[in-house]
C-alpha cells in the first residue's frame, strides 16, 4: 500500500512539473482574400470577414453615398508598408507595395492554389541601415463583436450562435488571439530568397505595448518555418513565481498582429527586396482557466461588459477618424494623367470656322 502511494505521488510530482501550452493561429494570410465591396470596374476590393465601417466617424457634411464608400479590411492589397527615414525616398515610397500572391496549384505545400502576403520593398542603395515596418490598414480591435457581412461590406445582426460562441470578430487567425498569459514561441512561415535581410514579428498585448520578436535571417530559397523561442519561459512549475489574481473581473488578457519589420544593414546589398509569407503562430501558456461556475457573475454585475464596450468605443474612435482623413486624401489625388491637348482644340475650332 505504501509503495503504491508512493509512486502515486511521484506520477502526480511529474504532472505538475509540466507546463502545458496551447497553439494558436496569430494570423493567416490565406484567409484575407478580397470577396465583397465591388468596385466602379466590378473587382471586388474588401475581406467580408474582416471589413470594417468607418463612416460612424465621419462627419454630417458627407453624403450617403459618401459613406457607403467609407469601408476597409485587412484584404492584403490594404496593408502598408512603412520606411524609415534613412529608407524614404520619393521612388521607394511609391513602389514599396503588398499584393496577394497566388501560389501555384501544382505547388508541394498545404496552402497550393492560395494567395498569400507578397510585399516589395525598395531598400536604399547607398550604405545606409533601414528598415521597413509591413502594418495591417488598421490597429485590429479587440473587441468587436462577431458578425458576418454581406457582399457590400454592411455589418449584419449577430446571430444566437456567433453570440453564444463568446468570440469576437478578428479571433480564430485574424490577427488576434485571447487568453494569452506567457508566451512560449512564436513561428512565421514565410518563402526565403536569399536576403541577408533580418525578419521580426510584432505583437502587442492588453496594455498596448509591442514587443519586437527576432525571427532570424532570410538567407534561404524556398518555404521555411522560422521560430522564436522564449529564453526566458521556465517549464519547471516549481521554480515559477506563482501570482494568484482575482477571478472576475479580470478581463480576459490577448495578443494581437501588429506587422513585421524588415531590417536591411548598410553592408549588405540594397534595392528590391521581395518576400512572401503565408501566417504567424504562437505557443502559449493560458492565462486563465475557462470553466462553468454555478453562479453567472457577468450576468449579474456586467462589470466587463460595461469595460470592452468603452474599449471598442475607443478603439473604434481612433479608428475612424485615422480612416476617414485618408478617404479625404484619396478624394483630392489627381485622377488625369495626361493634360488635354491645345492643338486638338484649336484644330476643331479652326476646322468649324473654315466650315
Amino acid at each position: 500500500m505504501k509503495k503504491t502511494l508512493g509512486l502515486f505521488a511521484a506520477a502526480m510530482l511529474l504532472v505538475g512539473g509540466v507546463a502545458f501550452a496551447e497553439e494558436a493561429m496569430l494570423i493567416d494570410f490565406t484567409l484575407l482574400d478580397a470577396d465583397c465591396c465591388e468596385d466602379d470596374n466590378g473587382n471586388k476590393t474588401q475581406n467580408s470577414h474582416t471589413v470594417m465601417d468607418y463612416s460612424v466617424s465621419a462627419g454630417a457634411t458627407f453624403t450617403e453615398d459618401q459613406k457607403n464608400l467609407m469601408k476597409t479590411s485587412l484584404a492584403l492589397p490594404e496593408w502598408e508598408v512603412k520606411l524609415n527615414s534613412s529608407a524614404k525616398t520619393v521612388g521607394s515610397l511609391a513602389d514599396s507595395t503588398i499584393v496577394a500572391a497566388p501560389v501555384k496549384g501544382e505547388a508541394d505545400v498545404p496552402f497550393a492554389g492560395k494567395n498569400v502576403m507578397g510585399v516589395r520593398v525598395v531598400f536604399p542603395t547607398w550604405n545606409s541601415n533601414a528598415n521597413a515596418r509591413i502594418e495591417p490598414p488598421f490597429v485590429i480591435p479587440a473587441y468587436e463583436p462577431l458578425a458576418t457581412a454581406d457582399e457590400n461590406g454592411n455589418r449584419q445582426k449577430q446571430t444566437d450562435e456567433e453570440k453564444a460562441s463568446g468570440k469576437t470578430l478578428f479571433e480564430g487567425g485574424y490577427g488576434l488571439v485571447k487568453n494569452v498569459g506567457t508566451l512560449k514561441a512564436v513561428s512565421v512561415t514565410t518563402m526565403g530568397m536569399n536576403y541577408p535581410h533580418g525578419l521580426y514579428v510584432l505583437i502587442s498585448d492588453t496594455d498596448d505595448v509591442e514587443r519586437r520578436y527576432f525571427m532570424g535571417f532570410l538567407e534561404f530559397d524556398g518555404w521555411k518555418s522560422l521560430r522564436w523561442n522564449n529564453p526566458q519561459y521556465i517549464s519547471e512549475i516549481r521554480n515559477r513565481e506563482i501570482r494568484v489574481y482575482p477571478i472576475y473581473p479580470r478581463g480576459m488578457p490577448f495578443v494581437k498582429f501588429k506587422g513585421f519589420q524588415i531590417t536591411r544593414d548598410a553592408s549588405h546589398i540594397g534595392g528590391d527586396f521581395i518576400g512572401y509569407f503565408k501566417d504567424v503562430k504562437i505557443i502559449y501558456d493560458k492565462a486563465l482557466l475557462t470553466s462553468d461556475r454555478d453562479i453567472d457573475d457577468e450576468d449579474i454585475w456586467g462589470i466587463i461588459a460595461k469595460k470592452e464596450d468603452a474599449r471598442q468605443n475607443a478603439e473604434m474612435q481612433r479608428f475612424g477618424n485615422k480612416q476617414v482623413n485618408r478617404y479625404l486624401e484619396r478624394v483630392k489625388l489627381a485622377k488625369e494623367d495626361e493634360f488635354t491637348s491645345s492643338l486638338k482644340e484649336n484644330s476643331n475650332s479652326n476646322a468649324q470656322v473654315s466650315e
